[in-house]
């Protein structure tokens, strides 16, 4: 087989509607092991998030967290690759988010910061998340990435930064694991495509060495670089133009069925 690695999305692909990984899934990724083949973690999740589902399948140490804006080593827990948003954007982002009625969340260093109104439970949230009312207040100068929910707020940021910043960050459109309109803001130095190279020399491998999964808009770079590509069944037709193999939906195990046909024929035909 040409290949030595898959580089996985996690929500809308590895992972279900309800956000598991399916046991058709993980006995396809343990039979890939079994055949030489390692597995990387490539996703919008914060490294946290993104870690814990590392952990459960067997992942190579350098994790793909925040869309692209970092990659940390499981091993040692150290950066190899680390981009923030610019000050002065997160500055404006957050008094737009402060303003407005929605879900913000920022992402810094060992801590998730998230703006949302009424009053959550501390209790129902992972450990390193904190709730907060205002993020001008307490959120991070400069964060790997932030996640906005509410139409309204997304609207003005659009409106209001996206003229000024578009050639320094990027404003990504998608929808969530739970089917709701995402708004994903990073630096225009980071995407997936640039992290699976960072991932790849960790591994001593290169991009095209590897056949990456993915559902949404933030998987092409990583699609472009990567030596081929599989897009879930439920992907937009962009998505699905752009790769090798369409597989099946992400509550079809349509990850098992891509990797059952690469370690079968050793390659992934167009479908």
């Amino acid at each position: 087989m040409r290949f030595k690695a898959l580089a996985l999305d996690l929500d809308g692909t590895l992972l279900t509607s309800r956000e598991t990984v399916s046991e058709r899934n993980l006995r396809a990724l343990e039979a890939a092991r079994a055949a030489g083949l390692q597995i990387i973690v490539a996703s919008a999740r914060w490294y946290q998030l993104a870690e814990r589902v590392a952990r459960e399948v067997g992942a190579a140490a350098p994790v793909v967290a925040c869309s692209g804006a970092q990659v940390r080593r499981l091993d040692d827990g150290d950066d190899c690759f680390d981009v923030r948003l610019p000050r002065e954007f997160a500055r404006a982002l957050y008094a737009i988010c402060d303003a407005e009625r929605c879900i913000a969340t920022a992402v810094g260093d060992a801590e998730v910061v998230v703006k949302l109104e009424g009053s959550p439970d501390p209790s129902l949230a992972p450990a390193e998340m904190r709730f907060t009312s205002s993020l001008a207040t307490d959120g991070h100068a400069t964060p790997r990435i932030a996640l906005i929910q509410g139409s309204a707020a997304c609207a003005v940021i659009a409106r209001e930064l996206a003229p000024a910043w578009g050639d320094k960050v990027h404003f990504m459109e998608s929808i969530s694991g739970s089917g709701k309109p995402i708004l994903t803001l990073t630096a225009a130095g980071a995407d997936k495509g640039v992290a699976l190279a960072v991932a790849c020399k960790e591994l001593g491998m290169t991009p095209g060495d590897v056949v990456a999964f993915g559902d949404s808009g933030n998987d092409l770079e990583m699609f472009r670089v990567a030596g081929a590509s599989v897009a879930m069944g439920q992907a937009d037709e962009r998505i699905r133009a752009a790769a090798t193999f369409v597989s099946a939906r992400c509550d079809e195990d349509g990850v098992a069925v891509a990797i059952e046909r690469l370690l079968a024929a050793g390659d992934l035909a167009p479908a």
